[in-house]
């Protein structure tokens, strides 16, 4: 497995070459892209990843939660699925093959069964770019009050009968309502990347990696035991003092828990 990290938990006053480089010096394998990109930025930031040897792990799309895909106003949709097809080409302008996406949210005036429709139309719209792009929508499960069970989701992703669109698996996102090592077993090879965080049930708040209450032999042993042998990609809030030993520290922690 490979050791990743979004690129916004790095320092703030770093430009984007300073960061690919303290990144590959502090251990790290690649950097998941957060946030609007240009054609220039995305082709700077792949060139910046090239020249320090390591890799983009995936593209964050930035629209999904302002916009969402399940959205009952058709405008709004719209404009949500045109959202995504923009990080499907920056994902392919920095070479790399997976946008992470929200695939719908549920709230007070989107109805649970009005989400699952609108979500898979939407998705269904931006397959033959991704198809275009060669790029795989990986769903994550965040916290939109939507697709709540492995089995749900699983049945949701293999509906569309295509490999671009997959599962994002955030193993700290699944504490607050489920266990990961059920979810991996479930979703399986469907899994093609993996954010790590880590979760304390009892607070329910999310804390330092490896302060918490995910069980990371367990969740490395189920990856393994379904072929994964990819991404691990640290969403984590920076250190308010000393960010740098932050970065070192992430990536010691990862490697610890890819040796578990």
């Amino acid at each position: 497995m490979k050791k990743g990290m979004t690129i916004g938990s790095l320092p703030p006053d770093m430009s984007v070459n300073e960061k690919f480089a303290f990144a590959a010096e502090a251990g790290l394998d690649g950097l998941e892209l957060t946030g609007p990109w240009t054609q220039a930025q995305a082709e700077d930031a792949r060139a910046a990843a090239d020249a320090a040897g390591i890799e983009i792990t995936s593209v964050m799309a930035d629209t999904h939660w302002k916009l969402p895909l399940s959205s009952t106003d058709e405008a709004v949709r719209l404009e949500a699925v045109k959202g995504v097809e923009q990080s499907l080409q920056v994902a392919a302008w920095t070479g790399t093959d997976v946008v992470l996406v929200v695939p719908g949210v549920v709230d007070p005036d989107t109805q649970y069964r009005a989400a699952l429709e609108l979500a898979a139309k939407s998705i269904r719209e931006l397959l033959p770019a991704a198809q275009e792009y060669g790029v795989t929508m990986a769903l994550e499960n965040v916290w939109n009050k939507f697709l709540l069970s492995p089995v749900e989701t699983r049945d949701f992703i293999d509906q569309f009968g295509s490999d671009k669109v997959a599962a994002y698996f955030d193993v700290g996102n699944i504490m607050l309502y489920g266990f990961p090592v059920h979810w991996i077993e479930i979703l399986g090879e469907r899994i093609v990347r993996v954010h790590v965080k880590d979760f304390n049930v009892t607070t329910r708040q999310f804390v330092a990696l490896l302060t918490g209450d995910v069980d990371y032999p367990r969740v490395i042993n189920a990856l393994r035991g379904v072929g994964y042998d990819g991404w691990l990609t640290a969403e984590l809030t920076r250190f308010p003092q000393y960010p740098e030993g932050f970065v070192y520290d992430t990536a010691r922690h990862l490697q610890w828990i890819i040796e578990s």
